[in-house]
């Protein structure tokens, strides 16, 4: 039995995300907000709201428990699109906390992620098994000409 840690992050998020398109409702400000501070104009992708809750589902259950300010920054990016000749090093502007923390929301009357008092949100049970399940499906899916031989 495959688990999350064994399939590659991109197939796995890719996968996960077509799955969560059923269960999670996409706002209708979301195609307007932007990912963060550091950025001109929302996201182009049509799918951006599923896989960015499939990405936060994997996040939350390799580092959880995690909190929103810690994902916001590991969803933000580098301030260096126009100063992109300037001297000094670039600044680190934070990701969208509304995104976020709407996304664990819908995550978590899914019962896909749980808070956990003061420490931050953790993966259920049954979002455990959703993951496990997802990346099984998708080792089975992967081309892996090394074990062509032993067949």
């Amino acid at each position: 039995m495959a688990t999350l840690y064994d399939a590659p992050a991109d197939e796995l998020i890719d996968e996960l995300a077509e799955e969560l398109k059923d269960q999670l409702d996409e706002p209708d400000w979301a195609q307007f907000a932007k990912t963060g501070s550091g950025r001109e104009l929302p996201p182009e992708q049509e799918d951006f709201w599923a896989i960015r809750a499939a990405s936060l589902l994997r996040k939350v259950a390799m580092e959880g428990p995690i909190g929103v300010k810690r994902l916001s920054t590991a969803y933000g990016d580098t301030r260096d699109g126009s100063n992109r000749y300037v001297v000094s090093p670039s600044e680190s502007a934070a990701g969208s906390r509304n995104i976020i923390r709407t996304i664990l929301q819908q995550l978590e009357d899914a019962d896909l992620v749980e808070q956990q008092h003061d420490r931050g949100r953790v993966v259920t049970a049954e979002g455990r098994s959703l993951l496990d399940d997802t990346a099984n499906t998708v080792i089975e899916n992967l081309d892996r000409p090394e074990l062509e031989r032993y067949a």
